[in-house]
């Protein structure tokens, strides 16, 4: 009887297994050895005939299937024990050869499944994005005060530090603190209500000294939390002003 068979490109030789049972219509919880050996084998001499490279997973799935189809050629034999005839059960040999089948077969089934969604996927096609101007409303931000946070007045004494050149790291020594806290806030709301106007936060740091610098950031902080003065910006990222505010008026000393 000849067999006609077709080359097709296979990912393993689980997967040609597969087209061998399909094709032939085999149930693959009870598989006929000799004849799925027989047609594995004319597919592996007909590559080589071809003078296709065999993989070598190929060459080891068809010793297992000549293995398998050697121990269901060997007879089946019963054992007595204490006058009684029973008969033990011999593992199949081909159950661990269905159990790979039918693992393989789960994941190629889920494979397909989701090939054939990103086919789906692939048809559908998205809306550019309409032009929604017409609904938009302007916003003037020309006059809009931006409030001014503890982030916007750190990142404002970091820039100070550096016009200065003072980030540059100095031999210092720790001496006793020439002026408090109270008595930089008093000198900057004196300042402020002589001013009676905004000034830039720069303008409160005349002193190159860091010390001064310091006690001085720190009073404006303290003035912030009192709502002493009033900080803020036009927008982000610009320059910051300081004015006193309606709370104003004179730091307790203590």
């Amino acid at each position: 009887m000849e067999y006609n068979v077709k080359i097709d490109a296979f990912e393993g030789p689980l997967d040609l297994l597969l087209h061998l049972i399909n094709s032939l219509e085999i149930d693959i919880y009870d598989i006929p050895m000799a004849q799925i050996t027989e047609q594995y084998m004319l597919y592996v001499h007909t590559m080589k005939d071809l003078q296709l490279d065999v993989a070598s997973e190929y060459l080891v799935m068809a010793a297992t299937l000549l293995a398998i189809k050697s121990k269901m050629l060997l007879p089946k034999h019963d054992e007595g024990m204490m006058g009684d005839e029973i008969e033990f059960e011999e593992e199949d040999p081909r159950d661990e050869l269905v159990e790979r089948l039918i693992e393989y077969r789960k994941f190629k089934e889920a494979a397909n499944e989701l090939k054939h969604r990103e086919e789906e996927r692939g048809q559908v096609y998205t809306k550019p994005p309409s032009d929604l101007s017409e609904f938009s409303e302007e916003v003037d931000l020309k006059n809009t005060e931006v409030q001014v946070s503890l982030y916007d007045m750190l990142g404002a004494f970091h820039k100070l530090l550096r016009r200065k050149k003072l980030q540059r790291p100095v031999q210092t020594r720790i001496t006793r603190q020439e002026i408090s806290i109270e008595k930089r806030m008093t000198d900057i709301l004196e300042n402020l209500q002589n001013l009676k106007r905004r000034t830039s936060f720069t303008s409160l740091f005349p002193s190159d000294s860091k010390e001064h610098l310091v006690v001085t950031f720190l009073a404006v902080l303290e003035l912030m939390k009192r709502k002493q003065i009033i900080v803020n910006q036009e927008n982000n990222f610009t320059e910051i002003f300081v004015e006193a505010g309606e709370e104003a008026g004179m730091v307790e000393q203590y």
